[in-house]
């Protein structure tokens, strides 16, 4: 699954300025409603969105001449490299949660993800099509952009369960389906909401007796 630098750049984008948009909006008591990750609250899920695009930003500086080692969906198949062989879920969930509550107000962390994203978003706009060097991987920058438009579009409907908000952008809601049916092997119905699309093949909402999905493997990603 292969995407052109334009499209991916646009999806990310877009999706980074709506999140932002959304995150400093939130009031004090809405940062500590809970998400769809396990163990975390929404100002939490927005510090791992947070580490996400400061580790973005090694690869937006990083490019290579060496060939395309994964796409857009093949991504996703492989766990990031670690540099500690005895790390484990829990041990992330545990040291986000411990990042944000070293601010003194839940809004603390949200003030620091807004200057990051706001770096990243220029630097995004700025870089040439070309191939990066990230997590172990060589990726093309259109396919490094829709892993982010992905991600950014999936921890944004984690931030919902108790919340009221906006929905991705189309963009971004269109390539994470995209890259879930991809990586199911076969599309949805077109029936199925695409919200329940995107929660369903992250894992995040569970299997519907369809037997229209009988063929497909799911979740497809976490």
């Amino acid at each position: 699954m292969h995407i052109d630098h334009v499209t991916g750049r646009e999806a990310f984008v877009d999706e980074l300025a709506l999140l932002l948009e959304i995150a400093g909006g939130l009031g004090e008591r809405d940062l500590l409603a809970a998400s769809r990750c396990r163990g975390w609250t929404v100002a939490d899920t927005l510090t791992h969105v947070h580490l996400g695009l400061q580790e973005m930003l090694l690869g937006l500086v990083s490019a290579t001449d060496a060939a395309p080692t994964v796409d857009a969906a093949s991504y996703w198949s492989q766990a990031p490299a670690s540099n500690d062989d005895e790390t484990s879920d829990t041990d992330h969930v545990r040291f986000v949660r411990l990042i944000t509550s070293a601010y003194g107000r839940p809004s603390g962390g949200i003030r620091h993800l807004a200057v990051t994203g706001r770096t990243v978003m220029r630097a995004a706009t700025r870089l040439p099509a070309t191939n990066l060097d990230f997590q172990g991987h060589v990726i093309a920058t259109g396919d490094f952009f829709a892993t982010w438009a992905v991600e950014l579009a999936v921890h944004h409907l984690d931030l919902g369960p108790e919340l009221t908000l906006a929905s991705p952008t189309p963009g971004s809601r269109a390539l994470t389906r995209q890259t879930v049916e991809e990586l199911a092997g076969g599309a949805f119905p077109r029936d199925v909401p695409e919200t329940d699309v995107i929660l369903i093949g992250t894992g995040r909402l569970p299997v519907p007796p369809d037997d229209r999905l009988a063929g497909l493997t799911l979740p497809a990603f976490g």
